[in-house]
């Protein structure tokens, strides 16, 4: 099967994609409450049978005349997940948001982008959010790259510098990036980590997660536009760190 391209970008036939995730965050009115998002699963359950709930975690500090002592960990109930096993989809509806989540296989942009509006109009005929305050996509690759490997630069161009007096052989690293688009008022955080290593290939995660914070109440047009900025973020941090090398590996 051959590669094609959308915009300047090759949409591969074996993409490295693992998990694809589509987030917004809200504030929701007072009178919104836990058994309202459980009922967005009305209209979804053919495709999304199966709920969870989702809890949220939180620990801190206290400080005192004695000293400095952490909080116990607390959680709450905080959402649902909507799970579709066999399409490998979750739908996140929660008291601060909204997010989409595709397993591999990931088919496309086109489609994701699809799925997801049409799950977050039903969320929000739901859960009637006054204001959106930030937008995020994040994209996790998994790279197997095969061994032996003489320089980690032929395949990906993002990775820690070793001193040359070091012994250049690295059996684990892990790195994270910020990286801010000023044009579009986007971050973008790239983190790069060593999976597992065998005799016959290195796994590498490479996750991009880029984000937008910004106030959007009624155009809601211009979320799904800055989404579409967003991905283009996304990919030149993806194809800008890869080489024709590691491409080769996804046809």
């Amino acid at each position: 099967m051959n590669s094609k391209k959308v915009d300047e970008y090759i949409v591969f036939p074996n993409a490295p994609i693992t998990e694809a995730i589509l987030d917004i965050r809200t504030e929701l009115p007072e009178e919104i409450k836990l058994e309202d998002l459980a009922a967005f699963q009305d209209s979804i359950k053919e495709r999304f049978p199966e709920k969870k709930e989702r809890y949220s975690y939180e620990a801190g500090f206290q400080f005192s005349q004695e000293g400095v002592s952490a909080t116990p960990p607390q959680h709450k109930l905080d959402g649902y997940l909507f799970e579709s096993p066999i399409e490998k989809k979750i739908a996140q509806a929660r008291l601060d948001g909204f997010t989409f989540n595709k397993l591999k296989p990931y088919e496309s942009w086109t489609t994701f982008c699809k799925e997801g509006r049409e799950l977050w109009n039903l969320y929000s005929e739901i859960a009637h959010p006054t204001k959106v305050n930030r937008i995020a996509l994040r994209y996790i690759n998994r790279i197997e790259i095969p061994l032996p490997l003489k320089d980690f630069a032929e395949y990906i161009l993002t990775f820690p510098q070793i001193a040359p007096a070091l012994p250049q052989a690295v059996a684990r690293f892990f790195m994270q990036l910020g990286i801010p688009n000023i044009s579009i008022g986007a971050n973008g955080i790239i983190t790069i980590a060593i999976e597992n290593v065998t005799d016959q290939k290195l796994s590498v995660i490479f996750d991009i997660d880029v984000s937008r914070s910004s106030v959007y109440v009624d155009n809601k047009e211009d979320i799904w536009n800055d989404f579409e900025k967003l991905r283009i973020f996304k990919n030149e941090i993806f194809f800008k760190s890869i080489t024709d090398k590691t491409k080769e590996l996804f046809k």
